[in-house]
């Protein structure tokens, strides 16, 4: 415990830093719905959504990396008394309208937009799979304009992923191409960027001249893709068949219910990726030695026969070595220890700054 004790000014001796990490994450389609067999999946008797994991279920390694649901506002076409689930898949797109939404000035819930500006009813969102990332995956938030997903847009992909399934022509690409420079900041939940889909099999309505057309939102903070399910339907030249009994997306969000409509999107899921972000924030301390501050140490091993270990004569200078920093209260209760890489000498002669960083 410290006896001498030097005051460290909040001003002069003390600043603050904030620095970002970013970390690739690839969810390729072979883990996502093939390499286990469907044995890396979890469904729940509630029906309301799939929890889906990196290895098998049983293995002790598996860690749970994103819940894949679906969903549609009460005001779309699909919405019928006849749609199996249905009652349930109203519930899940309001539960996450309101949360990645809000609410509109009539304190009615705001539906999904495709272009984040809430004018108008043309551009809405009425029917989409939601996917949510795990914080293990996203850490404290996705990097803008870092995500890619692809998707297969061919009946093979019904089942999973296998040898020869892969044909660049038949996927379609959806990325936050502005997400860095034109994300949206009017959501409760956070920023959030437009997801555009690109592909050689889209319907020229829509499609920009660079290529892109809207299909869905990724919310950064949050760490969830809303994804609509235009993009296997009406986005495309020809609607993708959903499963073995032929139906195109539409019948298949009605005859199905949400596990059964997972698995026909997770089957076509070919790679999601993206960059995850961990802030890192540190309060900087200089700590200033003069040359006559600390050349004594309280260390019982300092003096042998009530002699300087390090002097050798009266006249020589009085030396220490530092090796640890201790940064006290105001009560001078101890708070943090600081230990340098090797011992650091001192005299009269010298002047230190030691530079003690505290991240948090």
């Amino acid at each position: 415990m410290s006896t001498t004790f030097k005051k460290i000014l909040p001003g002069a001796d003390v600043t603050s830093t904030r620095n970002l990490t970013y970390e690739n994450i690839p969810l390729t389609g072979a883990i996502v719905s093939g390499t286990y067999a469907d044995n890396n999946i979890k469904n729940f008797s509630h029906g309301m959504f799939q929890a889906i994991y990196d290895y098998p279920l049983l293995s002790s390694s598996a860690n749970h990396v994103f819940d894949l649901t679906v969903g549609y506002s009460s005001e779309s076409g699909l919405s019928s008394s006849t749609s199996i689930d249905n009652a349930k898949k109203i519930n899940i797109y309001n539960e996450m309208a309101q949360v990645l939404a809000g609410f509109d000035e009539n304190s009615n819930i705001r539906r999904f937009d495709e272009d984040g500006d809430f004018v108008g009813t043309a551009t809405k969102i009425n029917e989409a799979y939601f996917i949510n990332l795990t914080r293990l995956l996203t850490k404290d938030e996705i990097k803008k304009g870092s995500v890619s997903l692809q998707l297969g847009t061919r009946a093979a992909y019904a089942t999973p992923f296998g040898v020869g399934d892969v044909d660049s022509g038949d996927l379609i690409k959806l990325v936050d191409k502005s997400g860095s420079s034109g994300y949206k900041i009017n959501s409760p939940a956070g920023e959030y960027g437009v997801l555009f889909a690109t592909g050689s099999n889209l319907a020229a309505a829509g499609v920009d001249w660079t290529g892109y057309v809207p299909a869905g939102l990724v919310y950064y903070q949050a760490g969830i893709a809303v994804v609509s399910a235009s993009v296997f339907g009406s986005l495309l030249t020809a609607p993708v068949v959903m499963d073995a009994d032929g139906h195109n997306v539409t019948q298949n969000l009605t005859a199905s219910g949400i596990s059964g409509n997972c698995d026909t999107f997770r089957h076509r899921m070919y790679n999601l990726s993206l960059n995850n972000t961990t802030e890192l924030n540190s309060t900087i301390y200089f700590c200033r030695v003069n040359h006559n501050d600390f050349n004594y140490s309280s260390n019982p091993t300092y003096l042998s026969s009530s002699q300087l270990v390090v002097k050798s004569q009266a006249q020589d200078v009085p030396v220490s070595y530092i090796t640890t920093v201790g940064l006290y209260s105001a009560d001078n209760e101890l708070l943090a220890v600081a230990k340098l890489s090797e011992p650091l000498k001192n005299d009269p002669t010298t002047e230190l700054t030691i530079r003690v960083r505290l991240d948090y």
